[in-house]
Formats: C-alpha cells, structure tokens, sequence
C-alpha cells in the first residue's frame, strides 16, 4: 500500500495546491462561510482515518447535557437515506450512519441527533425546532468551511500526528498542515496512558501553536466489562473469543486486548465495512463474537448474532481536563 501511494507522489502538489486554494477563497470572503449566533462547536481532523472524533464528541455531551440542550450534527457517512433526518425510534444505522446511530442510542433522552450532509441546512433545521438546541455539536466537519464554526477542536493522533504527515495521495491529510491554524483547540490523541512531560513538551513544539490555541493531550481508557443486548460480563471472563473490527485503526484495541493475556482471532474488515450475507453467515458459526461500539450498532441488528455479540466501551482520558472544560463552559456560555 505505501508502494502504490508513493507512486502517486506526483500528484501531491496539485492536490495540495487544490486544497489550498479553497482555503484561501474561504479565508478572504470569496467562498461564503456562514456563522451562527448561538454555540456550535466543530470537532474534527486533518487526516483520514480514525482521531477518536467520536469519544470526543461522546466526552462534550457528557459535559454539556446537564445544564444545555445538546444536538449532534453529522454528515452520516455510507447512510442509505438523503437530506435532513431526525433520529427516532425508527432510525437505524442504515438510515443514520454508525457514529450518529451510536450517538442516539446512548444519549437519545438527553440529546437531539440529527445528519445532514448540508450542514448549514442542518443547523438551520435544528434551530428551527420547537425544542431547539442551544449548543450544536459538529461531528467531523473540520473540512465543511461552508458554516463556521465558533470554536473549532482539531484532533491528530501520537503515532501519527498531522505535522509528519503530507496531504493525499501519498499521505493522510485531507489538506495542507497550515488548516491547523484554524484550530482554536488541538488535542493530541490515542496517546501512551502514562505520556511523559518531555513528550508533551515534545509535540507542543512542533505543533507551535498560535496564541489563540490551545494544546492537550488524551488517552484512551477501555472498560472492565463487555456488554451485549441483554447483559454484561467482566472482560477478564471471556477467553479464547473472535474480534471483529470494521474502524480505521485497530491497532490499539488489539494491543489493550493482549496486555490482558486474552486469546483471540482478530477479523478487521475496512473503516466503515458494510457487512454482507455471507459476512453474518460466517460470523454467525462463532462462539463469542467482541467488536467495538461503533460496529456493535450495525450488527446487533442481525438475530444469527445477538447472543454472541459484545462491544468493548471506551472513553477519552484528558491531561489538564478542568482546563479543557471550563474553555468548552466558558465557550457556550458567551
């Protein structure tokens, strides 16, 4: 894989010049951003694949849920439905997307979530609701210069983070290093759980953030027990098991997996895998099925499944959380 992007390396700068120049034409007024008097907050990346979008977003409706109405906004990825949807009892990963499926069933007394791949249109449709939200919540719409956000929150993971990288083909990035500069919070994520100051120091150089940013760092904290549909069990219980994976990096899940001593056959499927016929017929011969929340939402569906299949929950551990609070409080509140 890395031979064939390499091959490509020559179209780097035309797609860096691409990109660029869309910046710029959003930058000087020439492209139309639109902004909003009320609180929307945009979380997202300069890479491709998986920053921990989701657990961060997961992390600011916990925060905020207590004290404001929260609606989450996203584009739906791979969803086979078109235009502004609500979720409601009826919504499914199919017609939402995994992520904004995953979203409702875990906050869906406390929160709105909705898709949109127009997100102004589906920021104007929140608002216009009887139950109107009073803080927006963005999910991966760091590129979606089309609404402006007033407080945007870059993610860049510590194995690969985004000012090592280069801009697509032969690299991860979405667009050039430079749309960090838009960032008024970066959070370095996926870091090691017990991440040294020098590191830290480390990483906050090469970033050189301006002086409107801020830099934290984050870890991701795994739960003691799987859970199914109907039941929970401690992790530590289950043995010799079959991991399924359809998300961008495995790679951390499965290393947390076996520092427990767990046996396991691990089956990584693409980010955003749409499971076929034969997918659930096969996996529907094993025993014990772990897979990740994101995947649990698309699969529980399937009845062949439901009594072997387990999701492992994880949370976002932030370094200086107080501090990263009180900007996203104080943020809201203005």
């Amino acid at each position: 894989m890395k031979f064939i992007r390499n091959i490509f390396f020559p179209f780097v700068p035309v797609y860096y010049a691409v990109t660029s120049l869309r910046n710029i034409l959003y930058d000087l007024g020439i492209k139309k951003s639109t902004s909003f008097d009320f609180p929307v907050i945009c979380v997202g990346n300069l890479s491709v694949g998986g920053t921990g979008k989701t657990p961060m977003i997961e992390y600011l409706i916990d925060m905020l849920k207590q004290n404001s109405r929260v609606a989450t906004l996203s584009r739906g990825y791979k969803r086979k439905t078109r235009g502004f949807l609500l979720a409601d009892e009826s919504s499914t990963a199919e017609s939402l997307g995994d992520e904004p499926f995953q979203f409702y069933n875990k906050f869906k007394k406390s929160i709105l979530v909705a898709v949109d791949v127009n997100r102004v249109n589906g920021i104007e449709q929140l608002h216009a609701l009887d139950d109107a939200p009073e803080v927006i919540l963005l999910d991966d719409a760091f590129q979606h210069r089309k609404v402006k956000a007033g407080l945007n929150i870059l993610l860049t993971t510590y194995n690969s983070p985004y000012f090592s990288d280069y801009v697509l083909p032969t690299g991860n990035l979405r667009e050039p290093r430079s749309g960090a500069n838009r960032a008024d919070i970066i959070v370095v994520t996926k870091c090691p759980e017990l991440i040294s100051s020098k590191d830290k120091e480390k990483y906050v150089k090469q970033i050189a953030p301006k002086k409107h940013q801020h830099v934290f760092f984050s870890s991701i904290s795994y739960s003691d027990e799987v859970i199914s549909a109907v039941n929970k069990m401690a992790i530590n219980s289950i043995t010799n098991f079959t991991l399924v994976t359809g998300i961008a990096n495995a790679r951390p899940l499965v290393d947390f997996l076996e520092s427990k001593g767990l046996q396991f056959e691990h089956l990584n499927y693409k980010d955003h895998h749409d499971f076929s016929e034969d997918d659930i017929s096969f996996l529907g011969k094993e025993e014990f099925i772990l897979t990740t929340e994101k995947d649990f939402m698309r699969l529980k569906q399937y009845e062949s499944l439901k009594s072997k299949l387990y999701y492992l929950p994880i949370t976002i551990k932030l370094d200086n959380n107080k501090k990263f609070d009180k900007l996203i409080t104080d943020f809201v509140a203005s």
